[in-house]
């Protein structure tokens, strides 16, 4: 009789799938945070929780790995981190992960781990590859195709800041090799803003607005007294020169480019100077 009552308490595992979690996460278990022993969902609820504490001292970021404690959302049971539920037997996430102390209900997601990372990604693991240079998991389409720049996902999204390393946003690689977030380059093209914040090279391919600005000038030429020559330094290929002065756009000579920014003042013709009425010889 008590094995059978014990059988009965005991729940199947999909027992409660996606429905408990939060809003980042569908889990059927709560964290124990180590560094300020708290009960969380997830460590994005604790850390949304401890940023917006009114003293900034108490500020802080759970680290995943060090995650020992787990509450099964169903029967309530605090235990030590793994798949199953010691004392009802619910599978606690579709897919979990014993290093990350990860758990995810929505295996949609194609969750893995990735070992260089040292963390799980989405998107399922054979359509990325780990680019050791910019120490981060890039799409298989960016495979000897995108300008490595060393650790460029340990840093933050130059636009609002945000670690993009572990980042839940989508990020994009520019041309340049920097990274920042999908949501931010957006709202960059919205304003009309082209260039990496970082570098200042172009974000996107322009050539057809460097071809645009060209029929634009040739079709706006100058008035002679504002016809001449500026001193350059093009954000494109980094180098130095003259361009013929125009309020649409200053053209790089070497790359063609309009990405450009002016270095010097309008170079103005020598002038013979006239000796003061002092200076005259009696």
């Amino acid at each position: 009789m008590a094995d059978d009552s014990l059988a009965i308490e005991r729940k199947d595992e999909d027992f409660g799938k996606c429905k408990y979690g939060c809003e980042h996460y569908r889990r059927r278990c709560r964290i124990r945070a180590p560094c300020c022993n708290q009960v969380f969902t997830c460590r994005h609820c604790h850390n949304e929780a401890t940023s917006s504490l009114s003293n900034p001292k108490d500020h802080h970021e759970l680290v995943r790995h060090e995650v020992k404690q787990v509450i099964c959302a169903v029967c309530d049971t605090e235990q030590e981190v793994a798949r199953v539920c010691s004392n009802c037997g619910v599978n606690m996430g579709e897919y979990f992960c014993s290093i990350c102390k990860f758990y995810d209900d929505e295996t949609a997601k194609q969750q893995f781990h990735c070992d260089e990372c040292g963390i799980c990604r989405v998107g399922g693991r054979e359509n990325f590859f780990h680019c050791p240079t910019c120490g981060s998991c890039y799409t298989i389409s960016l495979r000897d195709n995108h300008l490595c720049v060393e650790n460029s996902m340990k840093g933050h999204c130059p636009v609002c800041y945000e670690y993009l390393f572990d980042s839940v946003k989508g990020t994009s690689i520019l041309k340049c090799g920097h990274t920042i977030h999908m949501d931010c380059l957006r709202e960059m093209a919205m304003q009309n803003q082209y260039r990496c914040p970082l570098c200042s090279k172009a974000a996107v391919n322009m050539s057809d607005n460097w071809r645009m600005l060209d029929d634009e000038i040739a079709a706006t030429p100058m008035p002679e007294e504002y016809r001449f020559e500026v001193s350059i330094l093009c954000n494109e290929c980094n180098t130095t020169g003259k361009a013929p002065f125009h309020i649409f756009g200053l053209k790089c000579s070497h790359c063609r480019s309009y990405n450009t920014r002016r270095i010097s003042a309008v170079e103005q013709p020598d002038v013979a100077t006239v000796p003061s009425e002092e200076e005259h010889e009696d």
